[in-house]
């Protein structure tokens, strides 16, 4: 989580940093028009910086998951970067047009305005032309910004739709890249400001061109077909055993592949539940939550077509501790199952309690799960929530005294989660010893 939020607070400080190298914040004249024009710089560079940093983001690039701790967290600083920006729109909208609306209606006095600098470089020229084209396109995209970016929050739409409706935000992108590279003062584009919004406009603009062209991922896809399903009608739990047709780069256990059954719902990120054994052969977990996923025991057939892209994340049980605790709630099992099989013909020296939470307990599958853990060597401990109640922070402290000596790994529902998170905070367990997949793409 910290990762996150120096993530953000860093792209805000150092866009905010050179914006006050750039600026000369002179306000001349009517000090409220003045002040406005400085704000609107301001909330236009912050907005497009955050905004051309979360495109970037969704190229989904591997090489940034070491650095915050996975694709999980990527999509996370990708979120609140669109968040930031949706905020910094708003105020920027409500200073450019907020204002000549106060002016039309009486409630302010435009002060008379001087003739603009003749430009004598021909591109600024050119834009300085064109700046009602560029205000107008600025503001209809906002618009259509503030609705896709309504869409995308509000978990009522079906993932379907978001994926959909979310594509479009990258045409959304590339109509503020014109409205911003009109608008931007010209004085900022001889600054290293200058550069680093052309630069991050650019990787932008690259990647909404991707995205529009549905190449994002593109190289690190496979396709295959269904071999084998096994459906715990218990547990609401669909098996989906896959093997690919060309080669896979193997996975660890942890980590999960965005899966597409159906072209035309596209692709849901699924934990990988089985070890690699390099014979091309995946399995995946799958419990029916959403409208999509609740179907798939109906649709899906061994045999089915399936497009597999990944691996990613970095739930990976790395640790120099000696012990580690394992907690799952429901389906979060997934890749402790995957990391179960690897110790299996691999055990590690680590001592290990995995805790599994269920509300709805599969004997067959509890069984397997049982059978699993003796083989790895793992101490397993499971509880069903209707005999045997929540299971908490204080449960498996009691379970586990050496709990200090170790590190916590997490996968499951977010509130159950983060109570746990909080509980070992309470005890001043260290936030970098607590591991958690934050598995809401959205």
């Amino acid at each position: 989580m910290k990762r996150i939020k120096l993530s953000l607070l860093g792209v805000l400080a150092l866009l905010s940093l050179l914006w006050w190298q750039a600026d000369p914040l002179v306000l001349e004249g009517d000090r409220f028009f003045a002040l406005r024009g400085v704000l609107v710089n301001y909330t236009g560079v912050l907005g497009m910086g955050v905004m051309s940093v979360a495109m970037l983001l969704a190229l989904r690039p591997v090489m940034l998951e070491p650095l915050l701790g996975g694709l999980d967290k990527v999509y996370r600083v990708h979120k609140w970067l669109g968040i930031a920006g949706l905020a910094l729109a708003v105020v920027h909208w409500l200073w450019a047009k907020g204002t000549k609306y106060a002016v039309g209606w009486g409630w302010l006095e435009r002060p008379p305005r001087g003739p603009r600098a003749e430009q004598t470089v021909e591109i600024f020229r050119f834009f300085q032309e064109q700046r009602g084209l560029a205000e107008s396109i600025g503001e209809w995209a906002f618009y259509a910004f503030v609705v896709l970016a309504a869409i995308a929050l509000i978990k009522r739409f079906p993932y379907r739709r978001f994926l959909q409706s979310h594509r479009l935000m990258a045409l959304v992108y590339l109509a503020l890249v014109a409205h911003s590279v009109m608008l931007l003062p010209f004085g900022y584009w001889t600054t290293p400001l200058g550069a680093l919004m052309g630069v991050l406009m650019a990787v932008g603009t690259y990647a909404a061109l991707k995205s529009l062209f549905r190449g994002i991922g593109r190289s690190r896809r496979k396709v295959g077909e269904i071999e084998h399903l096994v459906r715990h009608a218990d547990n609401g739990v669909l098996e989906v055993g896959v093997r690919l047709k060309g080669p896979w780069p193997g996975h660890h256990a942890g980590q999960f592949a965005f899966v597409s059954f159906d072209p035309q719902e596209g692709a849901h990120p699924f934990t990988i539940a089985s070890a690699w054994r390099g014979d091309g052969r995946l399995n995946f977990m799958i419990k029916g939550i959403g409208d999509y996923t609740r179907t798939l025991p109906q649709t899906l057939k061994a045999g089915d077509r399936v497009e597999v892209e990944g691996p990613y994340g970095r739930f990976d049980f790395a640790g120099e501790e000696s012990r580690q605790i394992w907690v799952a709630g429901g389906v979060g099992i997934t890749p402790f199952i995957a990391r179960l099989q690897a110790l299996a013909s691999d055990p590690a020296p680590k001592a290990v309690d995995l805790f599994y939470s269920t509300s709805a307990p599969d004997e067959g599958f509890i069984a397997r799960l049982r059978e699993l853990a003796g083989k790895a060597k793992v101490k397993l401990h499971v509880l069903v929530s209707g005999r045997d109640g929540r299971l908490d922070t204080e449960a498996i402290c009691h379970r586990v005294p050496d709990w200090k000596a170790g590190r916590v790994w997490f996968c499951g529902p977010a509130g159950f989660g983060q109570a746990l998170r909080e509980g070992f905070a309470a005890k001043g367990f260290g936030e970098e010893r607590f591991h958690q997949e934050l598995f809401d793409m959205r």
